[in-house]
């Protein structure tokens, strides 16, 4: 319906429900508009109207669509020979940079690495002819709404601009219109058709504790026809706490949330697409356009915010006329907000069944066989799983998650912290082992030092002064104690009261020494008053 009004360079607005095939909708037009080589040859076009900067600009919210539609485009345009080139954030710079200046007809990007190629002037987008805000109501939101603006203000007043979008509110087309010259608004749906959900896609709403959710979802990925599964989260530690288990327990799971590096991002889609890993547990940022073929099951694990999001995540099921099923597990807290959602799509499940792992019309409503545990028999481990697909090399810019499983590659935050003590103790030299008791013991400890320095008190206490100078360089204790006094005679009391058991033996033997001892004592009292 869209292809002959975007053909003739109106300005459209396109709304249709997930998995109609909006890409091709703006895609086709916009390839045709786009002027290639080709066309001077067959004499469509003159040389002059041949450029390097982009023609069309496709902008879009998540890195994973604009791969998506990247891959769409050149698929459609590879007869033309149009050059694509996605540009989003996560990735190096230099590759980007140096395709943009090799030259390109059509940019798809994300508005937070467009602004900065277009602010360091990488980016020329003065010869833009077309514009495609695809899920313009997410680009319109509040988020991308300053980045969007700044964008349209970069571009050519005459041009073309083209919004589509499964969810269109009234208010997003009134702010849509004020960037669009008189737009077509066309909605494609079935003459039968009721609802704003795809009819071929079985819904099914359960009340559930949380604490039981793995166990049902694990029971529930075991059910007879199941293909290629996408649980969604509300969190990004939900998201990959899932993921961890349903791994423990048998599955072939990858994770796609905000807080892993583009390149595990990518390598868990790659992984899904390819068949090598049956579930995927995401975020949000994986609900819109992302089209994958085989995808049976939809598991909402927490209930969305709103409408929209429910509408989108259960779009990744039933597309290209293919049936699905969704799921959607509301916990209790969550009851009110699945209730507005109910009410605005009126889906008949205001008051959802209280259900746990164990009951019996989850079974026979799921067609999962009886008995069924939470564990994946080993017969059935057939996958591959996420190490069989490698990580690509980017040249990643600020990821987060270098804690997360495949996010980086080399030692984590932590281990580079215990390494690097072990570092320093290698390169400080290595003590003694004499020296460290000393520091440690503050006196020695080997054992041959002891019997030669205790018998040294007794007979340093029992000689006279003059004795005790000529002895006291002998011995290093002595040379201490000599040198920390001012004179012998200070010394000497200091050296008999250091230790006075040791010569109480000596001096019961020797008993002409107790009288000189005695003199000594006095003598040296009197001289020093």
């Amino acid at each position: 319906m869209t292809l002959p009004v975007a053909l003739s360079g109106t300005d459209v607005i396109g709304q249709a429900k997930t998995g109609t095939g909006k890409t091709l909708g703006f895609g086709l037009p916009l390839l045709e508009r786009v002027t290639v080589p080709a066309d001077v040859e067959a004499g469509r076009a003159t040389p002059e109207q041949l450029t390097e900067a982009p023609q069309a600009l496709v902008v879009v919210p998540t890195r994973e669509l604009c791969q998506q539609v990247t891959n769409d485009l050149l698929t459609a345009g590879k007869a033309r020979n149009v050059r694509v080139l996605a540009i989003y954030g996560g990735r190096a710079y230099e590759p980007q940079v140096e395709a943009l200046k090799k030259g390109i007809d059509v940019v798809v990007g994300t508005p937070g690495r467009l602004l900065d190629l277009a602010g360091q002037r990488k980016l020329n987008l003065k010869h833009v002819k077309c514009l495609v805000l695809d899920e313009a109501d997410e680009m319109l939101d509040l988020g991308f709404l300053p980045d969007v603006e700044k964008i349209i203000n970069m571009l050519p007043v005459k041009r073309q601009t083209m919004l589509f979008s499964a969810t269109m509110p009234g208010a997003v087309i009134g702010l849509a219109r004020r960037y669009m010259s008189q737009p077509t608004h066309i909605r494609a749906t079935a003459p039968d058709d009721e609802g704003h959900t795809v009819a071929n896609t079985a819904q099914f709403v359960y009340r559930a504790h949380s604490m039981d959710k793995p166990e049902m979802v694990s029971r529930i990925l075991q059910a007879d026809g199941r293909g290629l599964a996408m649980i969604f989260c509300r969190t990004k530690r939900t998201a990959a706490d899932i993921a961890e288990q349903l791994e423990r327990r048998g599955f072939a799971s990858g994770a796609v949330h905000g807080d892993l590096g583009q390149g595990a991002r990518e390598q868990a889609l790659r992984a899904f697409r390819n068949g090598k890993v049956d579930v995927l547990v995401c975020t949000d940022v994986a609900a819109r356009g992302i089209d994958v073929e085989g995808v049976t099951h939809v598991i909402n694990y927490q209930s969305p915010e709103d409408e929209k999001t429910y509408l989108h995540r259960i779009g990744r099921t039933g597309r290209a006329g293919a049936s699905g099923t969704a799921i959607t597990l509301v916990d209790w807290d969550d009851i009110p907000r699945w209730q507005l959602i109910n009410k605005a799509l009126d889906l008949g499940f205001n008051d959802p069944v209280e259900t746990y792992s164990s009951s019996p019309h989850l079974y026979e409503e799921l067609s999962i066989p009886v008995g069924t545990k939470g564990v994946l028999p080993r017969a059935e481990r057939t996958r591959a799983g996420l190490d069989a697909e490698e990580i690509e090399d980017l040249g990643e810019t600020g990821a987060r998650g270098s804690g997360s499983r495949g996010s980086r590659g080399g030692p984590r935050r932590g281990e580079r912290a215990a390494a690097r003590p072990q570092a320093e103790e290698a390169e400080r030299p290595a003590r003694t082992p004499r020296r460290r008791r000393r520091t440690r013991a503050g006196a020695p400890l080997d054992a041959e030092t002891t019997p030669t320095i205790a018998p040294s008190a007794p007979a340093e206490a029992a000689a006279p002064a003059e004795v005790t100078e000529e002895a006291a360089p002998r011995t290093p204790r002595r040379r201490r104690r000599t040198r920390a006094g001012s004179d012998s005679a200070a010394a000497e009391p200091k050296a008999t009261a250091s230790a006075p058991t040791a010569a109480a033996a000596p001096a019961a033997e020797e008993a002409p020494a107790k009288p000189r001892r005695r003199r000594t004592r006095k003598s040296a009292e009197a001289s020093d008053s």
